[in-house]
């Protein structure tokens, strides 16, 4: 990291800034009468003055586009009409939510645009070190590991000073399979039970998602016996310990 704050480009995206850490829709109140009027936004507690690449490509829900099969049929430049008419009609005003977020940041916020037009890969590291309590010092690893692949591509001075040898490559490859396995099935959860990766539900439905939860967790704890039965490698010890939310 101190080898990477040398470089001009991160030091321009650098620039001291001040924004809601955490702006999305749980956090931002308005009008029981008039749902456009903003009333109020609480959450402020670790607002702090950041380098303005730490916001510079978080996208708050409420201005994110939706994740499926009618993104990627967008993507594919397919036809608009093959989408259902209430998913058509969802995907367009998230899509302009999407667009209008953009264009405000670029008028209202310019300090956040040199960072946003960098390589990720030049800012993970600094993005992401900070997390390594919810999502393990695995990912901060494989950041590095591919940093490090690309340090001659991105520009950048010298060489890496981060040069794992092949058996820590071969370590870190096992350790990484088990990381994107409970980023899938977190992922699967979260649309499954239609909550967070935090695991908020509104009270009303409290019930019926716990419900699923514990038949979802009871599904991934058989599948683990008959890979155990098999000697597949998971076992019902380690699929418990993959399993995301504390709930069991």
């Amino acid at each position: 990291m101190q080898r990477l704050i040398e470089d001009k480009r991160i030091q321009d995206a650098a620039t001291p800034a001040l924004l809601h850490p955490d702006f999305h829709m749980r956090n931002i109140y308005v009008s029981a009468e008039e749902p456009t009027v903003v009333t109020g936004l609480i959450d402020w507690q670790s607002t702090s003055i950041e380098p303005a690449f730490i916001y510079a490509n978080e996208t708050p829900d409420f201005a994110a586009l939706p994740k499926g099969p009618e993104e990627d049929t967008f993507e594919k430049g397919q036809s608009e009409q093959r989408l259902p008419g209430h998913k058509e009609r969802e995907w367009k005003d998230a899509s302009i939510c999407y667009q209008t977020y953009d264009v405000c940041m670029k008028g209202l916020a310019p300090k956040l645009r040199p960072a946003r037009l960098l390589d990720p890969s030049l800012l993970r590291l600094f993005q992401y070190c900070h997390t390594s309590w919810r999502d393990s010092a695995t990912a901060v690893r494989q950041d590095l590991i591919e940093l490090s692949a690309r340090w001659a591509e991105l520009g950048l001075q010298g060489s890496c000073p981060f040069s794992p040898t092949d058996e820590e490559l071969k370590e870190h490859a096992r350790d990484y399979e088990d990381f994107e396995t409970v980023q899938k099935l977190k992922l699967w959860l979260r649309n499954s039970l239609h909550t967070n990766s935090d695991g908020w539900v509104p009270n009303d439905v409290w019930d019926a998602a716990k419900n699923a939860h514990r038949a979802a967790y009871d599904e991934w704890i058989q599948t683990a016996k008959e890979s155990e039965s098999r000697g597949d490698g998971l076992t019902v010890e380690k699929a418990d310990k993959l399993w995301p939310f504390d709930a069991r």
